[in-house]
């Protein structure tokens, strides 16, 4: 084996072209993935004034009282908002997968639509139909003094948000458990309860864990939702973009930055111990027979109640986002108007435009990029492979708010001056969604026998014309996949982003919050409506391709759930 290891370092050294690649990623993500984090860490322990080490940004932060109710805040709502998700994510995953039901294909889109649509959009439909002036609260109950802002409303929109992502991590592995297991038990005498709770439960203990910690981590760097719906509840996200931002203070900024950092990576780091230490096999290369679905209707009729009256919930909001965008006057006359529409293409057009471009441009780099990544990790062995796939990860637990506000830093000044330009965006939005497309396209790959690409290399073909011609070939869902993927996540991103608009390039869903902020609800709705459109349509778009691809429609949406 390590003879074989040796060979590969010295055939890839003879090989000019895999190198310069090598050499290009290597340099790619240092200056765009660590540098930035590097200039975050290093600013809030130097002085602005004499350029000293110090760590009284840090003393004057722990004795802000803002600052200590903000981190409680923080972990507090993502310890609520990952039980609340995980919950909720294994019901819909349980019911779709183990009880018999009609209702499944609605799951499903239920599960798709808070994923592929912008992070807000459901904090900005709590505040139209269960605000002070909400259509529900107001309007037909007559109810004056409700309050959907805060640390309740923040649950509520932040687990509808986030539990699509529990829901569809725990699809796979139910749909993978090996029911043998549990009619073993069921054959000795056990109830169906009993089989649930001492089989069941013990095996999914570590994908449980996991969705929780990764509900949490979603929670704890969400921006948008607690700047929308959060009132006097603040979180360690929106603190960032208040220090660095609002008050000019960027050092208050980066400490908050880094210890938020801390946080998620320190949680990810959890995650990860617990995917290792923790897994039991499920699947096994024996044959095992089709899951009999639940028929009890003490089982049957609560689950599907409680999946039904989440995803009325769900599509409730969004039915109602897009009759907001017509209202003539959002809380008085619920006149449907085209007037609002109107506005939006008079006015609002260049973000549109703009994010588009945006979005066409990091798609296919951030594509390409992450079948590279994944190949060399996979199929090569050399110095620094480790390190390509550990940094092409890190965006899994950087917060968006961190990313934005370390290019602000780093590339605002010589030798690299990329701020008011459109690259900077485009780098950001690559660099943020890399580790998706990298799983995705490592997954496929470890499919595939390596013996393909080693007889094309054995008859002389370079890795490039390898990769190029047999390997990219291969792997074309993930690859297409991942071009999607980037391209949605591209138009609907915010927390990032927030800190690198400028007034020569501005994106669509912040305009959308700007709009917010000055109570033109229906302004903001027309321009969500247009936003998820387009967005509908690439992902219409990706089923057309994978279906003449011949890809399992099963698999489809694989990517969304990594």
């Amino acid at each position: 084996m390590e003879k074989a290891e040796r060979f590969e370092r010295k055939r890839w050294l003879q090989d000019p072209i895999l190198l310069l690649i090598i050499v290009f990623v290597i340099a790619a993500l240092v200056i765009f993935v660590l540098l930035p984090l590097l200039s975050i860490i290093q600013g809030s322990f130097t002085d602005k004034a004499s350029g000293a080490v110090t760590l009284e940004t840090y003393r004057k932060v722990f004795a802000d009282r803002n600052f200590r109710a903000s981190f409680g805040n923080t972990l507090w709502l993502g310890f609520v908002v990952g039980l609340f998700s995980t919950i909720l994510g294994f019901l819909f995953a349980y019911t779709k997968q183990c009880v018999k039901s009609p209702f499944k294909k609605l799951y499903s889109v239920v599960e798709i639509l808070p994923i592929i649509s912008p992070p807000f959009v459901l904090a900005f439909s709590a505040i139209t139909l269960l605000g002070r002036r909400g259509l529900i609260t107001y309007r037909l109950l007559g109810l004056r003094n409700v309050n959907i802002y805060g640390f309740w409303g923040l649950v509520i929109v932040q687990t509808l948000s986030f539990f699509p992502i529990a829901a569809m991590t725990l699809d796979g592995l139910l749909e993978n458990f090996d029911v043998s297991m549990e009619e073993a038990a069921r054959n000795l005498g056990a109830s169906r309860f009993r089989v649930f709770r001492t089989v069941q439960i013990p095996m999914l203990a570590s994908g449980l864990a996991n969705v929780f910690l990764l509900s949490f981590i979603e929670s704890a760097t969400d921006f948008s939702n607690p700047t929308i719906l959060g009132g006097g509840y603040t979180t360690l996200a929106t603190q960032i973009y208040v220090q660095a931002i609002g008050n000019y203070n960027q050092q208050a900024g980066t400490a908050i930055a880094t210890i938020l950092l801390l946080v998620t990576v320190g949680i990810f780091v959890l995650q990860k111990a617990v995917l290792d230490k923790r897994s039991y096999v499920t699947l096994t290369g024996k044959a095992s027979r089709v899951r009999e679905m639940i028929d009890d209707p003490k089982i049957m009729i609560p689950t599907n109640a409680l999946c039904l009256f989440i995803s009325f919930t769900v599509l409730l909001f969004y039915v109602f986002l897009v009759l907001s965008s017509f209202f003539k006057t959002w809380g008085a006359d619920y006149t449907l108007v085209l007037k609002n529409y109107d506005y939006v293409f008079q006015y609002s057009m260049k973000p549109v435009k703009d994010t588009l471009i945006i979005a066409l441009i990091a798609a296919p780099i951030g594509g390409v990029l992450a079948m590279i990544i994944s190949f060399l990790v996979v199929r090569k062995r050399f110095v620094g492979r480790r390190l390509i796939e550990y940094v092409s990860m890190l965006g899994m637990a950087v917060p968006g708010t961190v990313f934005g506000l370390g290019y602000i830093l780093t590339f605002n000044t010589p030798p690299l001056v990329l701020t008011n330009t459109l690259w900077i965006l485009v780098i950001c939005l690559v660099m943020t969604r890399l580790p998706v497309g990298v799983r995705s396209a490592m997954s496929a790959l470890r499919q595939i026998d390596p013996s393909i690409e080693e007889a094309a290399s054995d008859l002389g073909a370079r890795t490039t014309k390898v990769f190029a011609s047999v390997t990219l070939p291969l792997i074309r869902p993930a690859f297409y996949t991942s071009l999607v993927f980037s391209f949605v996540k591209s138009m609907t991103a915010i927390s990032a982003v927030i800190f690198l608009v400028s007034a020569n390039y501005n994106l669509l869903t912040v305009r959308i919050m700007q709009h917010v902020d000055k109570g033109q609800f229906s302004y903001a709705a027309a321009l969500s409506t247009i936003l998820m459109v387009i967005v509908f349509v690439a992902v219409g778009l990706m089923n057309v391709v994978l279906n003449h691809l011949g890809r399992s429609t099963d698999t489809k949406f694989d990517m969304f759930k990594q």
